[in-house]
């Protein structure tokens, strides 16, 4: 998927049109349609706001990856998670992949 393509996609997640992203950016809806079909490309100050406007990351909207990207709340909590003491981040991710395994055992019987 392009840095447009992603665009498309999360402005039309969003429910926004081309006029409701200009204006979070700063910009107008024509420029917002020209970085969409790649005729232009944004510099990497106003790649970053819309980034911030659709609330993901500027990794994600500028790589190649067509993973799922992290929202603002869960690059907040892997920045909190960071800044704890090693013992309750070991506990936690201990917590957490322990949750993960049981969803993953239950999809895979469910099936």
């Amino acid at each position: 998927m392009t840095f447009g393509d992603k665009i498309i996609a999360l402005r039309k997640q969003l429910k926004w049109s081309q006029d409701d992203l200009a204006k979070k950016i700063g910009t107008s809806a024509p420029i917002v349609g020209r970085y969409e079909r790649e005729e232009i490309t944004p510099s990497i100050d106003v790649a970053a706001k819309i980034a911030d406007a659709l609330e993901v990351s500027l990794d994600y909207l500028a790589g190649d990856s067509d993973k799922a990207s992290f929202d603002k709340q869960t690059l907040k909590l892997i920045d909190e998670i960071e800044e704890l003491e090693p013992s309750i981040k070991d506990k936690l991710l201990f917590l957490a992949n322990a949750i993960i395994r049981d969803a993953k055992t239950a999809k895979a019987y469910s099936n």
